[in-house]
Formats: C-alpha cells, structure tokens, sequence
C-alpha cells in the first residue's frame, strides 16, 4: 500500500512542477531517463548474477555457508566477499534482500553490505594515489573493522538486545 501512496504523491508532484514550468520539467524528466539508462545495464547484471547464484545454490549451501548459524567464519566470509566486491549502493540493498530470502543471516548481510560501501580494496589504486598509500590502508582497515561492529550491532537488534 505505501509504494502506491509514493506513486500518487510522486505523479500529484510532477504534475504540480509540470504547471509550474513544463521546460524545467521535461529537461528534469530527460535527465532522469539518461540517468535510469546509465544505471539499468549495472543492476540487470548484478541482478541476473545473483538470480544464477540463488539458482545454483540452493537455500542450505548459502544458510550453512552465510545463514545464521554460520557465526563468526559467516561474517566474516560475508565481510572479505564485500570489501574486495565493486557493486554500486542502489544494486546493494535488493541484492542483500534477495540474499535473505535465500537463507542468509542479518548478521553475515550487515557485514556484506558495510564492506561492500566502506571497503574498497578494488578501488585502492585510485584511493592511494589522491589520499596516499598510508590514509588509504588506515580508512580501509579501520572501516573494516567497523563493518563487524555493524553486524555485531546488527545481530543484537535482530535477536533481541
């Protein structure tokens, strides 16, 4: 029910900035294609990658491997997959989602996902080169190591603190 109140409050807002000034409109509405087309490729990709990875394993490889009870060896799997993973914000948060249903912890999911933002061990070249090799592996290690407080905090919120 709320997704059709956004979409009726999105449409009554458009319509609203459409009378105030169509010219405005219309380039914003351009500028919201040309983005949507830019990110569409991305997350299809990473979609169809995890629709493959869910077909082909099943829901008890990915519980024992980072489902609940995977404990500390789960998070921390979780955490090394998503700090050397390049996967933008906005195709993060559904694949974490996709990742639950499939039989993950929140946990193991907390830890996926602030690595996967905070870490950037893929992106360390560029990192090191405008911040310097020393500011990098501090900020890397540093948010690493904040991404297991994350699942920590996360695990407590989940099973009841």
């Amino acid at each position: 029910m709320d997704t059709y109140i956004f979409y009726g409050i999105t449409i009554i807002l458009l319509l609203i900035s459409f009378f105030k000034d169509k010219k405005k409109t219309k380039m914003a509405l351009k500028k919201a294609w040309k983005a949507f087309e830019n990110i569409l490729p991305e997350f299809l990709v990473v979609i169809l990658l995890v629709g493959v990875m869910l077909a082909v394993l099943n829901t008890e490889t990915i519980t024992r491997i980072i489902g609940s009870d995977s404990g500390f060896l789960g998070v921390g799997i979780a955490a090394i997959v998503g700090a050397i993973t390049l996967i933008p914000g906005f195709v993060a948060f559904p694949m974490a989602a996709l990742l639950l249903q499939g039989g993950a912890g929140y946990m193991q999911i907390g830890a996926f996902v602030s690595t996967l933002m905070m870490v950037g061990i893929v992106t360390m070249p560029v990192e090191i080169k405008y911040f310097g090799r020393k500011v990098t592996i501090i900020r890397n290690i540093l948010a690493f190591i904040f991404s297991f407080i994350v699942a920590y905090v996360i695990g407590l919120v989940v099973n009841g603190i």
